[in-house]
């Protein structure tokens, strides 16, 4: 069997791989970001504080991957299995193509992962959140 050539859609295990190895960076990056927010937010009464973390966390979340993706089309993970984020049409993201994948998927996650499931039903294997926001994941050369 020959190797995928580079710009092939990745396949479905490969991405799945990366997404274990991004969920241990993403948590590292929470727990270092919960820092400042404990910092600002102290004294805040805990009804309002507690929201307003969750929705610090998401946005942080956010902002490391739209930044990640619309900057090289890679985030940590993505460069280790040799991953990259393009449009439908093989171009770099722009920051729109970036947040809404980061929403979609956000709101795929929500639903129990549906999101990420999706990928075991879809023709080409791919996530909900790709084929909404008109992205796909690629490998890249080795």
């Amino acid at each position: 069997m020959t190797a995928p050539a580079a710009g092939e859609m990745a396949g479905l295990a490969r991405r799945a791989l990366s997404l274990v190895y991004e969920a241990l960076l993403v948590a590292a990056l929470m727990v270092v970001g919960t820092l400042p927010f404990v910092i600002l937010a102290d004294g805040l009464d805990p009804v309002v504080k507690r929201p307003l973390y969750q929705l610090y966390l998401v946005f942080l979340a956010g902002a490391y991957f739209v930044w990640q993706w619309t900057r090289g089309g890679q985030t940590l993970a993505m460069k280790t299995w040799r991953l990259k984020l393009v449009t439908r049409e093989g171009a770099p993201l722009a920051l729109c193509h970036g947040v809404y994948r980061f929403l979609f998927a956000l709101g795929g996650l929500v639903l129990c992962g549906a999101g990420f499931a999706w990928a075991l039903f879809d023709r080409d294997r791919q996530f909900l959140h790709d084929r909404l926001a008109g992205t796909k994941i690629v490998r890249i050369e080795d």
